[in-house]
This record gives structure tokens, sequence and C-alpha cells, in this order.
């Protein structure tokens, strides 16, 4: 089953909002600490408005546990490409149900230890003079394409 992974987020309405999302499509959400904020963070439950109960959630201490557990799954990091790492575009990526959608945290993106475990990395393209896109909408757009690409849209 398709995953999304936060790596160590900070921003609750980000991480309340992806939560919507994974409650939306059945997809579990797994937060890597330290988080920026508490679970109980007004904005984070705002955010993620009533839809809490729905999501599919676990925390884990360390990265390494996470992938500890995960031992089958493939990383699909997602980076915005400007250190230098060759990351294919999104929608060129042909994904699988083991894969895990990892996105970093919204001010450092991911780290580069996480980058060079990652078997592939994918970027969404730019053309504006920002550096990234929005967590909560990176994640949108890349889960959305994975179920696409593994044939789940029609309800899972």
């Amino acid at each position: 089953m398709i995953e999304v992974v936060l790596y160590e987020p900070e921003i609750p309405q980000n991480t309340g909002s992806v939560a919507r999302l994974c409650a939306a499509t059945k997809t579990p959400l797994h937060l890597i600490k330290p988080l920026g904020f508490s679970l109980e963070d007004r904005y984070l439950k705002r955010a993620g408005l009533d839809y809490w109960p729905h999501v599919n959630l676990t925390v884990w201490e360390c990265f390494d546990d996470y992938l500890a557990a995960r031992p089958n799954n493939r990383l699909v990091a997602t980076t915005a490409g400007n250190r230098g790492h060759v990351a294919a575009p999104y929608h060129t990526l042909t994904y699988t149900t083991d894969d895990s959608l990892v996105f970093g945290t919204e001010s450092r993106g991911l780290p580069e230890s996480l980058l060079d475990v990652a078997p592939v990395r994918l970027r969404i393209p730019i053309w504006g003079q920002v550096r990234s896109l929005n967590l909560a909408n990176a994640a949108s757009i890349v889960l959305y394409e994975a179920l696409r690409s593994v044939g789940e849209l029609d309800g899972k």
C-alpha cells in the first residue's frame, strides 16, 4: 500500500492538511519525530477538521525505526532538486503499491543522508520564481499521481 511519510514536519496546518488528504484517500500517514508542534495543536486539529478519526496515523521516534518496520517499501524521496540531486519529474515515475512517498521539513527539505539512501528521487517541476511548493500541495500532487499510476483512483 502506498504510504505518505512526513519527515520532521514543522507546521501544524500543513500536517493537518496532509492528514485530511490521507483520510480522503485511505492512505497511511507516518510522521517522523521530532515534530515542530504537538499533536494536540489546535491548528493541526483545525486543518484536519473532523477527519482525524479516519487517519491511519503512525508516529515514529526516528526515520531508522520507520525503515526497519518497512523493509520491503521503496523510498520515493521528494526534493526541490536545488542541491544537485538528480530527480525525475513526478509524473514520469512508474509508482508501485509498495512506495513510501517521503516529504521533508518545510524549511530544509530532506537531509542529504536520506536522499542518499533513497533509490528514487522525484521533483515537481516549477517554472516560477519560487524554491518549492507548500508541503500539503506537493503531497497532494504526488499522492494522486501515484494512486493514478497504480490504478487506485477508482476507490480504495
